[in-house]
């Protein structure tokens, strides 16, 4: 069982930065893959980035690359998404998740979410 908490999310006007943090516990942390999902009222969930078990590769979707940066620090068993440049169609609640494949369809185990609101 890995069990995972998200922290940092809040308020901030559009243009501004916010750090989420995901702290796990449980399991050897380097044996999962970590990834961060949003999901914005009404709208489906989402993958925005994703970070390999050494936090060598990196992914993004298209609407955040460039914004948003995934690392991970294998030694504080924490993930981190660094947000700037934030919009309002950043808003949403933000999950972490982990899995122990790197292209899993579902991953194991989910956080409670953190919400993230952009203010025009």
């Amino acid at each position: 069982q890995v069990h995972l908490v998200e922290s940092g999310g809040g308020l901030v006007q559009a243009g501004g930065s916010l750090r989420l943090s995901c702290a796990a516990s449980g399991r050897t942390f380097s044996n999962y893959v970590m990834a961060w999902f949003r999901q914005a009222p009404g709208k489906e969930r989402e993958m925005v980035a994703r970070i390999n078990w050494s936090g060598s590769r990196t992914y993004y979707i298209d609407s955040v690359k460039g914004r948003f940066t995934i690392s991970r620090d294998n030694a504080k068993n924490t993930v981190y998404l660094q947000m700037n440049s934030l919009k309002p169609e950043d808003t949403a609640v933000y999950y972490c998740a982990a899995d122990p494949n790197l292209l899993s369809s579902s991953y194991d185990y989910w956080g409670q979410g953190t919400q993230v609101t952009v203010s025009s």
